[in-house]
């Protein structure tokens, strides 16, 4: 297995489990409640999808880059709101340009 392959996928399993507690983070207003049970569900699938992403089963690996993008998609709007913490936008920052690195390692990597 390509090592850029992998080290994608890690990333990419790294922020399916960062998803995982966004709930209990929240204030309900930072992401909404609403966006943090999503981020949640796409978690959850991008974990499901890992072992036949990792397989190279190209079904779950289109799971698992739709569902990582779709997360950095949901998680943008911290960007174009006014009343959202700098702290906040600077995290969403790093999560979606992590997310697109994971992404472009494993596609570099097949």
């Amino acid at each position: 297995m390509n090592p850029l392959f992998r080290a994608g996928l890690v990333i990419l399993a790294a922020l399916a489990i960062i998803d995982l507690p966004t709930p209990f983070v929240t204030d309900g207003e930072h992401p909404p409640m609403a966006v943090a049970v999503v981020s949640v569900v796409l978690g959850a699938v991008s974990l499901a999808c890992l072992p036949g992403a990792w397989r190279g089963r190209k079904p779950a690996l289109l799971g698992l880059f739709g569902t990582r993008l779709l997360s950095a998609a949901l998680a943008m709007p911290a960007f174009f709101v006014g009343d959202v913490p700098s702290a906040v936008v600077v995290f969403v920052a790093g999560f979606v340009a992590v997310t697109v690195i994971g992404v472009v390692l494993s596609l570099a990597g097949t």
